[in-house]
């Protein structure tokens, strides 16, 4: 799309970083244009138009799936393998796996729109795809595996940078997360059953669902903080120290908190309680973690006035902070008593996907896309703007609106009368979450407005017309 004395690096193969970073964007307007979809079928029921495969049931793991894995997965290997190639001054050991890689995985998303809106699912959380998707996942992620760590082991840095850390643990725990999980006898190509019974497949299902948060939706995008916040800021890291503190602590601690998804059902009662407690304290490296982000800003919070991608970056660990606050206290039993099967735990999840992982990854591409393509900058800093503002403000207004309804929902749900009966019919809770519905619509589509200007945005940088800026690529790393 340029000159290629421009857009590639002598040393760098950043071939398949660009391509991560574009199907980035373009797999955020899908997932999220699903979303957009499935928000509007729950305030207008009339909106699945009677067709199967755009019902809700069908389209919102399609949804979920295209956010975390085909957003959210683009975002991770675009960063993941520009800042191991960057730190570690060494180029991915094979442009060959980096293109199977690459490829692989969009093979991967496209199997996944087809068969999830025909009704193929395995109907586990965040694991819906049938057994010989779950087979292709796990060929193409051992390959991004040897990819981005022989790349480590080949590095002419003797410091492996903290920023890798996060990105390994994240791909190791993802592996044996995924394989564990995903076994399961077929029956035939497109259906199969869990290799676990009963409680046992709950609880499997729930350590990977959460830990699917914890270290894909967690680990992986704080290795992007840590690469993108200082360099936006033009900052060291406030604290290397706490930093691998940080590191250690989350990743002893987080792999214990998915009981907390089970509370009050056939799991052990001490297990409920194990995962309470570590919930409780993962609160520490979260928080820790989040200040250390937000401190590297010291002497820099200045650029906040005029950098939007700064202001991506800033925010997102905003709403990591709190969402890792929300998190473990909606863990403890009599909270989630209330909260459980109610909208404040959609609010939860989105203050986290939308606040967080969805942030970040725009700053991170925002500051990426203009390196990859030999640019000075986007084509348009108020156009940043402008996506920085209808995202932030249809973040808030999806998870207030969602923190409103769950608390109404959880309250009229647990009402009595005095003889003994329910106060509310479960039709009158859903009718009193109608205006909430309404409002989540609103700042779903404001989000979904930010990211069709994000996608303009980066064809008008991208566009051979721009004009090229020479050496781009020999910045520091």
């Amino acid at each position: 799309m340029t000159h290629p004395a421009v857009t590639e690096h002598p040393v760098y193969n950043y071939k398949v970083v660009r391509q991560f970073a574009i199907m980035t964007v373009v797999w955020g307007i899908v997932g999220m244009l699903v979303g957009v979809l499935i928000a509007a079928q729950l305030a207008y029921p009339a909106l699945n138009f009677d067709l199967p495969w755009l019902s809700f049931g069908r389209l919102r793991p399609l949804h979920t799936n295209a956010v975390i894995f085909a957003f959210g997965g683009s975002a991770l290997f675009a960063s993941s393998l520009y800042v191991v190639q960057r730190t570690c001054q060494a180029r991915l050991i094979s442009d060959g796996l980096a293109s199977f890689v690459f490829w692989g995985w969009q093979l991967v998303i496209v199997l996944a729109a087809v068969t999830l809106p025909l009704g193929y699912t395995s109907s586990k959380e965040y694991a819906e795809l049938e057994w010989p998707i779950d087979i292709l996942i796990a060929v193409v992620w051992v390959a991004y595996a040897i990819l981005y760590f022989g790349t480590i082991t080949k590095r002419k840095m003797s410091h492996i940078y903290v920023a890798n850390w996060f990105f390994g643990a994240y791909i190791i725990t993802i592996a044996v997360l995924h394989i564990v999980n995903s076994a399961a006898v077929p029956v035939s190509l497109t259906k199969s059953y869990s290799a676990y019974s009963g409680t046992i497949d709950a609880m499997v299902q729930w350590w990977y669902g959460h830990n699917a948060v914890g270290f894909f939706l967690t680990a992986g995008f704080l290795g992007i903080m840590y690469y993108f916040v200082p360099k936006q800021a033009e900052r060291p890291v406030y604290s290397y120290r706490l930093s691998i503190v940080h590191f250690w602590a989350l990743i002893a601690i987080y792999m214990w908190a998915g009981p907390h998804h089970l509370h009050y059902s056939a799991l052990p009662d001490w297990a409920q309680s194990l995962g309470m407690v570590m919930s409780l304290i993962l609160l520490a490296p979260s928080w820790g973690g989040m200040i250390n982000g937000m401190m590297t800003l010291s002497g820099a919070w200045h650029k906040l006035r005029s950098d939007p991608t700064l202001r991506f970056l800033v925010v997102s660990l905003s709403f990591y902070g709190m969402s890792t606050f929300e998190g473990p206290m909606m863990s403890i039993k009599t909270i989630n008593a209330l909260s459980h099967y109610t909208d404040w735990t959609i609010g939860h999840v989105h203050s986290g996907a939308l606040g967080w992982v969805a942030m970040v990854s725009i700053g991170a591409m925002y500051h990426l896309i203009p390196v990859l393509f030999g640019r000075k900058d986007m084509h348009s800093i108020k156009a940043i703007n402008a996506h920085f503002w209808l995202a932030t403000i249809g973040t808030v207004l999806y998870i207030a609106s969602m923190w409103v309804n769950g608390i109404m929902q959880g309250l009229m749900w647990r009402a009595y009368n005095n003889d003994g009966t329910l106060t509310y019919s479960f039709a009158e809770s859903v009718l009193a979450s109608h205006p909430g519905y309404i409002v989540r619509l609103i700042g779903g589509a404001m989000f979904f407005l930010g990211m069709l200007i994000m996608a303009w945005n980066t064809w008008k940088t991208v566009s051979p017309g721009t004009a090229p800026v020479t050496n781009a690529q020999a910045q520091p790393a």
